[in-house]
């Protein structure tokens, strides 16, 4: 990669100004982008372009859109009180069957991820929610904490919804169909390994307290489960499958459309829900991660403006193969620190085009999952310090050393999907 190039005097502008900004300065990660981009825009000899500043703004509005609607969505739901009875009635069901509970509380903790594309908003739901459960069926805060963090990880990866993946997509012009099977590929037999390495071990020897754990149980279980409570989940997956069983005839609302017409169904649940306040916490919830789409939109715009994307990309294509396997291995993640949503636009799409000729919907799903990485990665780390304060620990480094290990697992089931991945889509119906 010869840097001389004035392309790459502008990629190292633009990257520098933003890891100064966001480290540095300690600017919001938006905003540092979004100065990154001035600073390209400037050094590029563009001036200050207005029309592609807010073309780039704008890129990601639909995305923007799904992680709102869907935050909206997870934020009724959780008002009327369906997490926390539907984790009670897990417990309940599996309390002793320790393999099975373990399996249940990872996916229960990466449901909110899976809808919203968003690990913090999978941390701050289900895992505040599962935390003290863990903690009194005898799991150590740290790896509850670890738990907690790599379970939102997966949801974040994990269908419907994956952000990363869809950025990718779309860096190549790609539509986000397909993905399903490839991300459960993906997601699930990791967060089984997460869930056996960090919980089962601790359920299996049965020490926790049994009397704190029937009170917080109880007090979950004061809403009951009923088909009526769980009504909005079961109208969002006719409405996100409709179209796909029925096509022609069920009308295409799009998934924004889909997640407001479910959150507004939470009304019907016969538990009291003040929607608009419901609303207005689910988008201030959401304000940072929008924040940060519309920061990599334009980061990305000015990159494609000043010729860096495509000086990227022809670097990432004259790399030899075992070293490409390994810097996407490395680099998306640790690009990640700064925000995985970056991490995709910026790498992942240059790796894709890089890999061209192997299955695109596996190989888009795979970059993903290391782009998810990118939350475990100090200084930001955002599922591992927010973990790390649901369970009440000041050093989240302790929680991230319990994560190593299926970090980097991941890393390498990534790796091993990509070099799979015709092999792979040819099994998957």
């Amino acid at each position: 990669m010869d840097w001389f190039f004035p392309e790459g005097l502008y990629t190292l502008a633009m990257v520098g100004s933003f890891v100064f900004g966001a480290f540095a300065l300690k600017l919001p990660i938006a905003v540092a982008l979004a100065a990154a981009a001035v600073v390209g825009a400037l050094a590029a000899g563009e001036g200050f372009p207005v029309r592609h500043f807010v073309e780039g703004t704008f890129g990601y509005l639909d995305t923007i859109l799904i992680i709102a609607t869907a935050m909206i969505f997870m934020k009724s739901v959780q008002k009327t009180g369906l997490l926390e009875s539907l984790a009670a009635r897990v417990i309940r069901t599996f309390r002793t069957k320790p393999l099975l509970l373990s399996l249940g509380l990872m996916f229960i903790i990466m449901v909110p991820g899976m809808i919203t594309g968003s690990s913090t908003a999978a941390v701050l739901t289900t895992g505040a929610l599962v935390a003290p459960v863990l903690i009194k069926l005898g799991v150590p805060a740290v790896k509850t904490a670890a738990a907690i963090a790599m379970g939102a990880i997966y949801g974040m990866i994990a269908p419907p919804v994956n952000i990363p993946a869809m950025i990718i997509g779309g860096g190549i012009d790609m539509p986000y169909v397909g993905f399903a099977l490839p991300l459960l590929v993906c997601t699930v037999p990791l967060a089984i390994f997460s869930a056996l390495v960090l919980v089962y071990p601790h359920l299996k020897k049965g020490a926790g307290d049994e009397n704190a754990l029937e009170e917080e149980l109880q007090r979950m279980e004061a809403i009951p489960l009923t088909v009526r409570l769980v009504f909005p989940v079961i109208l969002l997956a006719v409405l996100m499958t409709g179209e796909q069983f029925l096509p022609g005839i069920w009308p295409p609302l799009g998934m924004p459309v889909n997640f407001l017409l479910a959150a507004l169904s939470a009304l019907f649940t016969g538990r009291r829900l003040n929607f608009i306040e419901a609303s207005r916490e689910a988008v201030n919830d959401a304000i940072p991660v929008l924040g940060i789409l519309m920061g990599v939109g334009m980061f990305i715009q000015i990159m494609t403006l000043t010729g860096v994307q495509g000086f990227i990309v022809v670097s990432v294509l004259a790399l030899p193969a075992w070293l490409m396997y390994l810097g996407m291995a490395t680099s998306i993640p640790l690009f990640g620190a700064v925000s995985a949503f970056g991490a995709a636009s910026v790498l992942g799409v240059p790796f894709l085009l890089a890999l061209l000729g192997q299955n695109e919907i596996m190989v888009g799903s795979a970059l993903s999952l290391l782009a998810g990485l990118g939350d475990l990665m100090p200084p930001t780390a955002l599922a591992g310090i927010f973990a790390a304060q649901v369970v009440g620990e000041e050093n989240y480094f302790r929680v991230l050393k319990f994560c190593i290990v299926p970090a980097v697992v991941t890393a390498g089931w990534a790796v091993v999907v990509i070099l799979n991945a015709n092999t792979v889509m040819g099994y998957l119906p």
